[in-house]
């Protein structure tokens, strides 16, 4: 298709039902209900939408995006999103439409992601937190796990957090802000009276790499490893393959921010 209008649209989603963002065959994704819902709202008009990055399965997205490519602008942005945004399933919603120019790449375009991960431990507590908290049940050392996100902080090799890594992929990423602390950002009469976040910022970030950094701090919590493991992994010459991905429904992209 000619592409000559172009749009970047924030999208928030509970993933907890969604297979990822990646269109898949026979399996309900975001993507695929992006885009069946363009198609209706669209009405026999060519559009093509690509996303800022992918979503494993069941992690949700507080603040993504997605580009829109339309051989025909948009009269009325804010028409449009109430039609869009009425045309979707309840569980995912779009937040503000933006046009943007031929130079803009939602992929390429410098930014910056902060995921948060949602957790709280040490008990059993009710199903309905399970879309969007992990709970872990043993008791967790939270200061040692404190202490061991700070050593995630800076360019690192980060080799032994990427799933099933290749020869040639690119390890060495560099995260900005690493850090545990007293969740604040999400509340309901059901939540235990006290949850934490691992809250990480960064340019960008390998499959399942927030996750395996996850796993290994929950390692770290329960004394499983001790806090040099962290720093010993993310030398270069590291041969440690972390054994243990996080559950997914406690990610959560918190924010996506772009250098228009």
């Amino acid at each position: 298709m000619k592409k000559r209008f172009f749009y970047l649209i924030a999208i928030q989603y509970l993933g907890y039902r969604f297979h990822g963002w990646q269109k898949q065959p026979n399996l309900k994704t975001v993507h695929l209900m992006i885009d069946k819902t363009m198609r209706y709202v669209m009405d026999g008009k060519t559009f093509k939408t690509m996303g800022a990055g992918r979503t494993d399965a069941m992690v949700s997205a507080e603040q993504g995006a997605f580009e829109l490519f339309l051989e025909d602008p948009i009269e009325d942005l804010d028409a449009f999103l109430a039609v869009f945004n009425y045309n979707l399933p309840q569980d995912l919603r779009a937040l503000s439409i933006k046009e943007v120019d031929s130079t803009f790449n939602i992929i390429q375009t410098s930014k910056m992601k902060e995921y948060v991960y949602v957790f709280a431990q040490g008990n059993k507590f009710h199903p309905f937190c399970a879309p969007i908290m992990t709970t872990i049940l043993d008791e967790l050392d939270i200061e040692l796990m404190q202490a061991g996100a700070k050593l995630f902080e800076g360019t690192h090799n980060f080799k032994t957090y990427c799933y099933k890594p290749t020869e040639t992929g690119v390890f060495n990423r560099t995260i900005d802000t690493c850090e545990i602390v007293e969740n604040r950002l999400y509340t309901a009469s059901f939540f235990p009276e006290r949850s934490y976040i691992l809250r990480v910022k960064g340019q960008g970030f390998m499959r399942n790499q927030i996750r395996l950094m996850m796993g290994a701090l929950i390692k770290l919590g329960k004394h499983e490893i001790p806090l040099h493991y962290i720093s010993d992994s993310l030398k270069p010459e590291s041969k440690e393959v972390m054994d243990y991905i996080a559950p997914a429904s406690g990610l959560i992209l918190h924010k996506v921010e772009y250098d228009l």
